[in-house]
């Protein structure tokens, strides 16, 4: 048994990500493990963009509103305690509500093979994140 050594908290890339985003690594496993888990802060309004993961990824929201957007249109919110599944290869994108900071726990795998496990899209349009919202039970 080993304790992980914490790495600073860093602010997310510009690319990837619209408005103030920072995040803490809670582990990147090392072989044979491929368990990938960051705690990710929003400020208002902020978002990532379009992006999929090859093995999928779940999102646990530990405080604010959470918005989570399909390319149907859909854009779910989701409340602290709520934990959302997001399938293999399916585009989506999440972010806080305008109003409110927003932390989530993303947690996903990464390849064995060591290929990119996250492909990266477009930035995601005020139209989308503005989307009508619906609550999931």
């Amino acid at each position: 048994m080993e304790f992980i050594k914490q790495q600073p908290s860093s602010k997310a890339p510009a690319d990837w990500f619209t408005g103030d985003v920072w995040w803490d690594v809670i582990v990147a496993g090392q072989a044979p493990s491929r368990m990938r888990a960051n705690l990710v802060r929003f400020s208002p309004g902020a978002r990532t963009n379009w992006h999929s993961h090859v093995l999928g990824q779940t999102l646990h929201v530990v405080s604010g509103i959470a918005l989570i957007g399909t390319r149907d249109g859909t854009v779910f919110e989701a409340h602290p305690g709520e934990t959302v599944a997001c399938p293999p290869n399916e585009e989506h994108w999440h972010g806080a509500a305008p109003d409110r900071f927003m932390e989530h726990i993303a947690l996903w795998e990464g390849t064995e093979d060591g290929s990119p496990e996250t492909a990266w899209a477009e930035p995601v349009t005020d139209q989308q994140y503005n989307g009508p919202r619906t609550r999931k039970q």
